[in-house]
């Protein structure tokens, strides 16, 4: 959360009064937080985040509420948090997307990690930080890992994505929702959409027997080499590109597709977007290529395993 630096001064009247209310009301109680970094699988772009072993503990008071949600594939808690602090933590404003600060808080019995995501308004007169967040979701929690070791091998996905992160011989290309923070033009983003990706092909070949993984007891786990024909709907979102630049991306796909990584559906259309800022009073350079494309399962992840070879897993630590 990138903050306006308020200037120090003498407390006012106003702020010490609130304090000692916030020291009530809270019994003088403190928060530690654990920080994590932010660890991005080159071969689909998946986010985790791993433990770094640093704590450290804000002192202020802290209010929660709790929301029971009971959805079709999950029955869930969302406990937001506000908390209340006597000073800036300013751990929690420090312009760094590769660190992330987790609070332990708990509930009921229940041990819960707290992520903030905002700060309210701030008044200079109170003198008090409110920062606010959700407890991270039963779901979300495989993404926070204790080690490096704990991290998956092999790609996430089980779509055509690895295919189109590896197109990136013009500008970089994310997966949609992982996009890094606050990144600059031109840069590509691949989404498949969700519910389309569809079988082509009647059944599934698989390589029988699998390879069993090593240490996994008297029940391994199998390694299925499979190959089946598929079918996802692709959008790819251009930022920064000319017309031109556009078109020889297009082109580049196009020869690419010769090589049976992947084959053309539909014919690809490119369109342009309109996403302004009323600040500037200017237009983004944003257009987007929508197509579905074919492919073999087996080819989308051998080419994941492909960009594991040229590119390592990415941290974005920063000190």
């Amino acid at each position: 959360m990138a903050l306006i630096e308020e200037a120090t001064a003498a407390p006012p009247p106003l702020a010490a009064v609130l304090e000692a209310g916030v020291n009530t009301l809270s019994a003088n109680q403190s928060i530690t937080f654990q920080q994590y970094t932010k660890v991005s699988l080159s071969q689909d772009g998946y986010v985790f985040w791993v433990a770094t072993g640093t704590t450290a503990n804000f002192a202020g008071s802290l209010h929660y509420i709790t929301d029971r949600h009971q959805d079709e594939d999950q029955t869930v808690a969302a406990n937001r948090f506000i908390f209340t602090a006597e000073q800036e933590v300013t751990a929690f404003n420090t312009v760094n997307p590769g660190t992330l600060w987790i609070g332990t808080w708990t509930v009921d019995g229940t041990s819960l990690q707290i992520a903030f995501a905002d700060r309210g308004s701030f008044y200079q007169q109170a003198e008090l930080w409110h920062y606010g967040g959700y407890a991270v979701y039963p779901a979300m929690a495989s993404q926070l890992v204790q080690s490096s070791s704990d991290l998956p091998v092999g790609p996430i996905v089980s779509n055509s994505l690895p295919i189109w992160l590896l197109q990136n011989s013009m500008a970089p290309i994310y997966p949609s929702y992982l996009v890094p923070d606050n990144i600059k033009p031109p840069y590509v983003v691949a989404h498949i959409e969700p519910g389309t990706t569809e079988a082509l092909g009647a059944f599934p070949i698989l390589q029988v027997p699998g390879t069993p993984e090593s240490g996994t007891g008297n029940a391994p786990i199998y390694q299925w080499a499979s190959q089946q024909l598929m079918r996802d709907r692709v959008r790819l979102t251009l930022y920064g590109f000319t017309n031109q630049q556009s078109i020889q991306f297009l082109m580049n796909l196009i020869d690419v597709s010769w090589t049976d990584a992947f084959g053309f559906c539909t014919s690809p259309v490119i369109h342009d977007e309109k996403r302004t800022q009323a600040e500037i009073a200017a237009l983004a350079m944003k257009k987007n290529l929508d197509f579905d494309a074919s492919y073999y399962q087996g080819t989308a992840d051998a080419y994941a395993r492909q960009y594991i070879l040229s590119a390592a897993m990415t941290t974005t630590n920063q000190t």
